[in-house]
């Protein structure tokens, strides 16, 4: 372990979540743009929106099922790969198409960076997972903030003419500068043996761990986490932009609130356990959807602020919980687990898509309510995640009762 450098792999780790966050922070900003330049309706938008979320779990799951066998830093070559071909590809689309496949690769990229820093992160951090996986996934918002400030400001010096569709090509080509350096970073530097490989658990120890009952929860539940912060994040422009002016900013705002809690993680779980924090998250999360979904004007900025702290903590305290509280699952319950996220991510944006459409149609054209009506939908899913939660402190407070006493990795 002496040539591995520990700081200098997590920094190029959470540089590789940046590319996979601007792609996402970046796509939402340009989103109506794409639509307008290739006469796009809703519906098309949302498939070619899905393709980064089922792209992301097909590259996830299956390197999940690798990496423990050909290791983390050949995966991330792959990543490298997908992320340089994809953004070329988005900057030179015609249309319907080749918009669909250049998307498809850059969540293909950004599955297979997960695949490999997830487990890379809790092998070098094996003392403090759940604080350490927050700290790399502070970068997912902080790129979105990033990506979305870099559409604004270049939209801004563009003035009247960012209808030009040069103007997103160059935003699109901003992902290009940090996929370079984080693809030269990753080829000079050694990576461990994931932490399964190391603590000498077996593959069929590992299968077995999967189909632990609270790990079937914990999968289950990602559906619902997930499907809260991507969906609604990706989308806010479009289902708010009759709402207010400054749609995208809403996102910027919510995602800068993701960065600060993230960053504060490891006192946020001193004082709270990783449970009872999906629990808060949960409650606020919904009442952020019921805001944005009710206020308007300058208001939905309050809601932005409430969404932003309950969906802050979901994605990487759902994997440190998941790898602390059973930790056999390793790499592949890790990447099960954010591919089941984004799959269902997939799976609601084509179906929400198809419904604001239908909105739209049954208006006569007027698309004034269809994001509210939208997010008054997605709003059931943090009200069932509510009652799964209190079931899980509930169930973990009686296990902890009786369990040997020891000291959680968080």
């Amino acid at each position: 372990m002496q040539s591995i450098n520990r700081t200098q792999l997590f920094r190029a780790s959470c540089l590789s979540l940046l590319v996979t966050s601007l792609s996402f922070g970046i796509r939402a900003g340009i989103l109506n743009k794409l639509g307008v330049d290739f006469q796009l309706d809703k519906a098309q938008l949302a498939s070619i929106t899905a393709t980064a979320f089922y792209g992301f779990p097909i590259a996830v799951v299956i390197g999940g099922f690798i990496v423990d066998a050909i290791g983390m830093k050949k995966l991330l070559v792959m990543a490298f790969i997908f992320h340089l071909a994809g953004i070329l590809l988005t900057i030179f689309a015609q249309g319907f198409w080749t918009l669909y496949i250049s998307t498809l690769l850059i969540g293909l990229a950004n599955g297979t960076v997960e695949a490999a820093c997830n487990p890379l992160v809790t092998a070098l951090y094996t003392d403090n997972k759940t604080t350490k996986l927050n700290h790399f996934h502070l970068w997912f918002p902080g790129g979105i903030v990033i990506g979305t400030l870099i559409v604004l400001l270049i939209n801004k010096l563009a003035g009247a003419g960012q209808a030009d569709p040069l103007i997103w090509k160059i935003e699109v080509g901003v992902m290009l500068l940090p996929t370079l350096i984080y693809g030269y970073l990753f080829s000079k530097l050694d990576f461990p043996v994931t932490e399964r490989v190391a603590s000498g658990v077996s593959t069929g120890e590992m299968y077995k761990a999967l189909w632990n009952p609270l790990f079937i929860f914990m999968f289950i539940c990602m559906f619902g986490t997930a499907i809260t912060e991507l969906f609604t994040g990706q989308w806010i422009d479009v289902l708010l932009k009759n709402v207010t002016q400054n749609a995208i900013l809403i996102l910027t705002l919510d995602t800068g609130v993701m960065v600060l809690g993230r960053a504060f993680a490891k006192p946020v779980l001193k004082m709270v356990s990783p449970q009872v924090l999906l629990l808060i998250s949960t409650i606020l999360a919904a009442t952020g959807i019921y805001l944005l979904s009710t206020l308007t004007g300058d208001a939905v900025f309050f809601a932005a602020i409430i969404f932003g702290m309950g969906v802050c903590f979901f994605w990487p305290t759902m994997l440190g919980f998941v790898n602390t509280n059973i930790p056999k699952t390793g790499a592949i319950g890790l990447n099960l687990m954010g591919g089941a996220g984004m799959f269902a991510v997939s799976l609601y944006t084509i179906v929400m898509g198809k419904y604001y459409d239908n909105i739209v149609k049954a208006a006569g054209g007027d698309n004034t309510t269809a994001g509210p009506k939208v997010l008054q939908t997605t709003l059931v899913i943090p009200l069932v995640l509510i009652v799964a939660f209190t079931g899980l402190v509930i169930y973990m407070r009686s296990k902890n009762k009786t369990a040997p006493l020891k000291t959680a990795a968080v």
